[in-house]
């Protein structure tokens, strides 16, 4: 299972856990082991190479991988022996292995308050912990499984949970080398290591990391593995950082399709964004043929059976020109949505200043936004002065001259995506906030916050620190400079636009199925195929609803696990629908 970056290891011989020297190889002895270990994982096997008497025995069990599953082949003796052996069936995987050993291991004196760490011990945390999972594109597990082993010595299943929202934000899996095979050496490993790309705590993987290690060592086993994949800087500095050191060890797995992305030349159009390629690679696993034809600006083609569509990322030929300048022009898009009866927001055009201010009175909150622009640039959200105004006004105008003084509406930021005019997911869309550590200041807090983001969406979301930004931060009276208390929550920015540091939460089985229609309805008044819909909603479970605008072309890769992907494939090319689900 290749947990996001992170699977488990060690050594490839059997060696003296004091000498520590690589040169000195020992055979075990396999009086002392179990022979032929191999743990179901509930997503496949852990392979113990080094318990097995003979290459012929240790062939045969990774040649017995069940479809659907991902085994993994660890402490292989001679691991381009069993290469050679069948090429075309297995392959080295290009991860680097970690050792830390309780001797030298340093604990962390001071510990979050915002978090805990606790074992699995509910069908909750189970699910929760398979959201992270395919979030990071990581094989899930069977709830049933782990429930049904948990509590054993050999498997260990950790979470963390936040304080104020009880929110699981993280799991970390081991397994312990002597209820497995009676490991002489006492040592353990540790098999998944995944953080919810939304936290907005830091050091979420350093503690489950600490908890596991300190799990393992309290209960008298002398070192703990770990495996990464070799360009996982990040995850590799955190190791480094807690005493973790290279040891040279190797995995052998099979070659699937899960697989695929480790042992298969990437495409040359690798340097696409995240929206185009999982289109494309979709696509591709369907035998549709693909082709780029500007990469910067992410537009490529679709052919199948003699006919071509031309896609900029989810914007197609199916979307007329009519239909994008009407989503475009966020005025054209009100006008519309308020001819065919759905429920908007009161939109304004700027004035002089006494008629600006005679609006935001009447209103008392406002939005300031610029008619055509995306990913929330020149948006200013809850704006309540004159003096806020007039900067709100500067700054849209600079991304467009025309510029909308909107009514500000509280609730919920829902992205519905409709497809062929049929709903087909939704979810919540959340400003982004960070979580004091008592430690680090406002702007080290940002920091580590858009490390995070920018890695979980390959480069595409992170908190800019410009105006807007300041001044939500001022309204709550911090600097950048200022250090907030341990747990403490601090909002960013008003606006969840998801380029500008916001989450994205899935709700596509939550939501009232009167928005369902007015999303439906919304579609089919902008005659737009492909729409991404933002509403403003009170509660998910009612029927109240403001639609804010409209997307011409929405990020299909932010509504994962929903198969939103599929669906937009399906419409392009019905004949493929149902032919290659996975």
């Amino acid at each position: 299972m290749e947990k996001h970056s992170h699977t488990s290891g060690r050594m490839d011989r059997m060696h003296s856990p004091t000498l520590r020297n690589w040169e000195r190889p020992r055979k075990p002895s396999y009086d002392q082991i179990q022979p032929n270990t191999c743990v179901d994982m509930g997503w496949g096997r852990i392979i113990f190479g080094q318990t097995f008497e003979n290459k012929d025995v240790l062939f045969n069990a990774m040649n017995s991988e069940a479809p659907g599953q991902r085994d993994i082949t660890f402490y292989l003796r001679d691991p381009h022996v069993l290469l050679a052996m069948a090429p075309d069936r297995f392959f080295l995987d290009p991860s680097h292995t970690y050792r830390i050993w309780s001797h030298d291991y340093r604990p962390r004196k001071t510990r979050s308050q915002s978090f805990t760490v606790r074992r699995v011990s509910t069908r909750a945390h189970v699910e929760e912990m398979n959201k992270i999972y395919r979030c990071r594109h990581m094989v899930t597990c069977d709830p049933d499984f782990i429930l049904d082993y948990h509590a054993t010595k050999l498997r260990t299943y950790m979470v963390a949970e936040t304080v104020h929202d009880q929110r699981i934000v993280g799991t970390v899996t081991g397994v312990d080398h002597v209820e497995a095979f009676s490991d002489p050496e006492k040592g353990a490993s540790l098999w998944s290591l995944a953080v919810d790309p939304k936290a907005d705590a830091p050091g979420v993987g350093e503690a489950l990391l600490r908890h596991l290690v300190e799990h393992y060592f309290t209960r008298g086993r002398n070192y703990v593995d770990l495996s990464v994949i070799h360009d996982n800087q990040e995850a590799i500095n955190l190791y480094e950082k807690i005493g973790f050191q290279r040891v040279p060890v190797f995995c052998v797995k099979r070659k699937n399709p899960i697989n695929e992305k480790l042992y298969m030349a990437q495409p040359p159009d690798g340097a696409l964004n995240p929206y185009a390629r999982i289109i494309i690679d979709e696509a591709r696993r369907r035998g549709i043929g693909v082709e780029v034809i500007d990469e910067e600006a992410a537009i490529f083609t679709l052919n199948l059976g003699g006919r071509t569509v031309y896609c900029r990322e989810s914007l197609t030929d199916l979307t007329s020109a009519v239909a994008m300048l009407r989503c475009d022009d966020k005025r054209l898009t009100h006008r519309a949505l308020k001819r065919a009866g759905l429920r908007v927001p009161r939109q304004f055009a700027p004035g002089t200043d006494q008629d600006n201010q005679a609006v935001l009175e009447q209103l008392s909150r406002v939005v300031v936004k610029p008619a055509r622009g995306e990913q929330g640039m020149g948006i200013s959200v809850d704006i309540r002065d004159a003096d806020a105004l007039s900067k709100a006004l500067a700054l849209a105008a600079d991304v467009c001259p025309d510029v909308i003084i909107e009514e500000y509406v509280e609730g919920q930021d829902l992205r519905v995506i409709v497809l062929g005019f049929k709903f087909v997911a939704a979810a919540v869309r959340r400003p982004p906030q960070v979580t004091g550590t008592g430690q680090h200041s406002v702007a080290q807090l940002i920091e580590k916050y858009n490390r995070r983001r920018m890695a979980a969406t390959g480069g595409e979301s992170q908190v800019p620190l410009d105006k807007e930004t300041l001044r939500c931060v001022g309204m709550v009276g911090f600097g950048m400079d200022d250090v907030p208390a341990d747990g403490q929550t601090l909002q960013l920015r008003k606006a969840a636009n998801l380029h500008t540091g916001g989450t994205i939460h899935d709700v596509t089985g939550e939501i009232h199925p009167a928005l369902v229609e007015a999303s439906e309805k919304a579609a089919l008044a902008l005659n737009i195929p492909v729409t991404g819909l933002d509403l403003c909603v009170p509660d998910l479970n009612a029927p109240d609803y403001h639609i804010i605008e409209a997307n011409e072309r929405p990020g299909l890769a932010n509504h994962e696990p929903q198969p939103v992907t599929e669906r937009f494939i399906d419409l392009l090319f019905p004949e493929t629908a149902g032919q290659f689900s996975v």
